[in-house]
């Protein structure tokens, strides 16, 4: 069986935008591919522990598995990605999250499931650890907006130059028009229409 495993972001759910438009358009078009999307713990470590085990959990030898990552999820997705070796369709990835939320220090309320938690400085060392200096350049697809206003797009096209990367004029962080990009995304993780 194909499973995704999309991976939101910093303060985001599985109710965001994108995951639901991810999921509506697998059940409509791609049924037999089942659709995961946790929601992510809010510590970099715990998302990480998180997220191996659910591979684990959910994996049997049949199965093949891709990722989608958004934000702080690509940065997450990117770490998956090569530790097992899997494709993965980056959207607006975190190439350093370490430096970014480095002016988030302190409490946090996600505005999806209301939690709040404390972002503290081993946050920022627990990121620096998961941090992946070369990548398997034909495991990614990577869209970026260059009207992104929380990362700096030009990081991720520098990061990942030799993936397939798609850099779209305008746009902003959430990644306008998302949902114009999943068939190309369905394509390049090799799913069947």
């Amino acid at each position: 069986m194909n499973n995704i495993l999309f991976i939101h972001g910093f303060n985001s759910s599985p109710l965001s935008e994108k995951a639901q438009l991810t999921k509506r358009y697998l059940e409509q078009h791609l049924p037999d591919v089942k659709f995961h999307c946790p929601q992510v713990a809010t510590t970099p470590k715990a998302a990480i522990e998180q997220l191996e085990q659910y591979f684990i959990d959910n994996n049997s030898s049949t199965d093949t598995w891709t990722l989608i990552g958004s934000s702080l999820g690509g940065y997450f997705s990117t770490y998956l990605s090569e530790v097992y070796k899997v494709k993965a369709v980056l959207i607006n990835p975190a190439i350093k999250p370490y430096e970014l939320l480095s002016g988030y220090l302190g409490e946090q309320v996600n505005p999806y499931t209301k939690e709040r938690y404390q972002v503290e400085s081993n946050y920022l060392n627990d990121l620096i650890a998961l941090e992946q200096k070369s990548v398997s350049k034909d495991n990614y697809m990577v869209m970026v907006q260059t009207g992104d206003e929380v990362l700096n797009y030009r990081q991720a096209v520098d990061k990942f130059q030799g993936s397939q990367v798609i850099v779209q004029p305008g746009g902003d962080h959430s990644f306008v028009d998302y949902k114009n990009m999943l068939p190309q995304i369905v394509e390049f993780l090799q799913l069947k229409e």
